[in-house]
């Protein structure tokens, strides 16, 4: 391997933090921070460790002691980049990087570095972007000692008295709304795709879950296509939609969308929002899980919240994947095959080996198949958008009109019908 293309070489760090609220297996987070790492091809991790703590010490994060005793390590195995799984200060990175001589992401830039590595579409680019330059305002610090330090007077950079700090912060500031109004324009083309959809009666079925809980697998069993999937986290970053046709002859849109992780970064929180606003337009949400992960129930509930935090609502349908079941055998096994049957949502499968597709289709033919039922609603003048919204769905069967508005008979389930009120 030449010189350009030698990985560098890397040190996995989860400070196991004892005053930490959220804290959680530091074993099972370690093992995450890991497959974090080697989700980046330009990466060779040459060591991994929990760090226990305390308390984090505000300068350096860690003690004199360990950033010595780590330091002598490092200096052994040549290491070159330093990854720590939570949050580091811009103080304590700078620190850090001056007595260990390396470069140093905390997980946030680690998690910015993988998504930049995957998107694909102009849009998730420009998302990657907006939330990198985000993230980088947060970590413009003083680190100049005379802050009397001026940039150049060349205008366009800041006029006298701008200091290096509040010129940079202010170049980002610019790049953002550049960024913003140019992914705008994208998103208001990916809305007409949209709608042009919802002309289209194929309800959408979109498949969600914690990252490496294998979507990608599993949705290429059920449309045959060659989505890219590997053993890693974050594969996916730009939605995937194939038309699928199911059993009984029903056609569904099919979305494999980004996968959730823990603390996912507040800046591609926001940024990532139009991406999973697939998930919104929904008629029904499959979410996969890993169940034999040992933090399976843990992922579950993060998946939720960043749902809920979307605004997906309790009237959203979903089934519920148990997915890789082909890594579990014996009693453990048998007991989750058995909770699994007794619910009518819950659905146990192997994507790899195909173990409980078939029920998993059959039951989200019968979720899309809702009855429709056919009514006679009356619109007012005022109310042209409520108008626009059922032809956009597809269930206008007659139109009228009289002195008050608009008579329309419509060909809806009861899902389309509580939209409706909603809107």
């Amino acid at each position: 391997m030449d010189d350009e293309k030698r990985a560098t070489r890397a040190w996995v760090i989860h400070p196991d933090i004892k005053t930490d609220p959220n804290r959680r297996s530091a074993e099972n987070a370690l093992a995450e921070a890991t497959s974090l790492a080697r989700a980046l091809p330009e990466l060779e991790v040459q060591g991994e460790e929990v760090v226990r703590l305390a308390k984090p010490h505000p300068g350096m994060l860690f003690g004199k002691g360990k950033i010595d005793e780590l330091k002598t390590r490092m200096k052994a195995a040549k290491i070159e980049l330093v990854l720590i799984d939570g949050p580091v200060s811009p103080v304590q990175q700078r620190n850090l990087e001056k007595e260990w001589g390396v470069k140093l992401l905390d997980r946030t830039g680690l998690i910015l570095e993988i998504f930049s590595d995957r998107a694909r579409t102009r849009e998730g680019v420009l998302q990657v972007e907006m939330a990198a330059l985000s993230y980088q305002r947060t970590r413009l610090v003083r680190a100049w000692t005379h802050l009397e330090r001026q940039r150049g007077g060349l205008g366009f950079v800041g006029g006298p008295g701008e200091t290096q700090i509040e010129a940079d912060r202010r170049a980002i500031d610019e790049q953002l709304n550049r960024l913003k109004k140019q992914l705008e324009k994208v998103v208001k083309t990916r809305a007409l795709h949209r709608a042009a959809r919802a002309k289209v009666p194929f309800p959408i079925v979109a498949l969600v879950g914690y990252t490496n809980a294998g979507k990608s697998t599993l949705f290429n069993r059920l449309t045959g296509a060659d989505v890219f999937v590997k053993n890693m986290l974050f594969a996916t970053l730009d939605p995937t939609m194939r038309k699928v046709e199911l059993p009984n002859g029903e056609e569904v849109i099919l979305s494999d969308t980004v996968g959730f992780v823990s603390d996912l970064p507040t800046e591609l929180v926001a940024s990532f929002r139009a991406t999973l606003e697939e998930v919104l337009d929904a008629d029904l949400i499959v979410h996969v899980r890993d169940i034999s992960h040992p933090e399976t129930a843990e992922q579950s509930a993060d998946v939720l919240e960043i749902l809920q935090s979307l605004g997906v609502g309790d009237e959203a349908p979903m089934l519920e994947v148990w997915n890789k079941m082909d890594n579990l055998t014996g009693d453990p096994r048998d007991a989750l095959l058995t909770e699994a049957a007794r619910n009518d949502d819950i659905f146990a499968t192997s994507a790899i080996t195909g173990e409980g597709i078939t029920e998993l289709v059959a039951a989200m033919s019968a979720a899309v198949n809702d009855p429709k039922t056919i009514e006679v609603v009356n619109v007012t003048y005022a109310d042209a958008r409520k108008r626009a919204w059922m032809f956009d769905e597809a269930i206008v069967e007659a139109e009228d009109q009289d002195e008050n508005g608009f008579v329309m008979t419509v060909n809806w389930t009861a899902r389309q019908k509580q939209r409706y009120g909603n809107l």
